[in-house]
């Protein structure tokens, strides 16, 4: 499974259960998904999005909820921009290994 369909069914997820009225938890995520708890707390790019829905459900509208989805973005961001980085890495040893 890829990565990115993996973050689209924990969008998903975060998006029905709060449409439904239901708190959005790692343990009802991983209910929705089928992706184990640890997995879904050991990915940043996954906990930053579970997080983020988190926090907006339960502070809606706030200059408080704004600052904590603008912090969650910030890691979400930093998080990618990590993997960027390291696969970025990578290409440059296997081009190098090539050459």
């Amino acid at each position: 499974m890829t990565t990115t369909s993996t973050l689209g069914r924990v969008e998903r997820a975060c998006v029905q259960l709060h449409h439904d009225g239901h708190a959005v938890t790692f343990t009802a995520v991983a209910a929705h998904t089928g992706l184990g708890r640890t997995t879904l707390y050991r990915n940043p790019t996954l906990r930053a999005v579970i997080e983020e829905h988190r926090s907006r459900s339960a502070t809606s509208g706030t200059l408080t909820s704004l600052t904590d989805e603008i912090t969650t973005l910030r890691t979400a961001l930093d998080a990618l921009a990590t993997r960027v980085r390291r696969h970025e890495e990578q290409l440059r040893r296997l081009t190098a290994r090539n050459d």
